[in-house]
């Protein structure tokens, strides 16, 4: 309870750290904005590598940018399923490893919609558009494809950056962010 200069009192709930509850969602952030701003060098280019076949010489930043919005995503659902026994919850993750099964099936239990759903309805609907072509890219990139990670990837997940975090923070809100019972 807090006492206002008018004598009015007035419940204040603990504040929590929310979306970014890690440290290393930091770490993960200022490797991003390091490999953005660090200068490409000649060598980082894939001479070696067929041109048809070369990624990007900044591909890296997509694939931290997945490895950080994977574990965001693994954030999210633990906390969507706070009030299950830790053992089912271990069960459930190891069931549903990947990334697709848990954007879509996975999530649907938990929340009853997907991940694209949660963020089209909240008016992010481009962002939902752009994680599926990271994930795809990334998929082929992981396959096979190294030059599915190409420049225009790269400049796409900078740009989009500040906005999927936007995004990140409203589907956190709508599904998480809720005060123990």
């Amino acid at each position: 309870m807090v006492r206002c200069e008018d004598g009015r009192e007035l419940e204040v709930h603990g504040a929590l750290m929310g979306a970014e509850g890690r440290y290393e969602d930091w770490v993960y952030l200022k490797m991003l904005e390091r490999e953005w701003k660090r200068p490409v060098l000649e060598s980082d280019r894939f001479m070696d590598i067929a041109e048809s076949n070369r990624p990007s010489p900044q591909a890296a930043i997509v694939l931290l940018f997945w490895s950080y919005f994977e574990t965001r995503i693994e954030r999210l659902l633990r906390v969507g399923m706070r009030d299950v026994p830790d053992s089912l919850v271990e069960d459930a993750l190891s069931r549903y490893l990947f990334i697709g099964a848990r954007l879509d099936r996975f999530y649907r239990i938990v929340f009853g919609t997907t991940y694209a759903a949660d963020l089209t309805e909240l008016g992010y609907a481009e962002v939902a558009r752009h994680l599926t072509k990271v994930q795809e890219r990334r998929n082929d990139f992981t396959h096979g494809k190294p030059q599915a990670i190409d420049d225009a990837l790269v400049v796409s997940v900078v740009e989009m950056l500040k906005v999927e975090h936007e995004a990140w923070i409203a589907v956190f809100n709508r599904r998480a962010a809720r005060p123990r019972i």
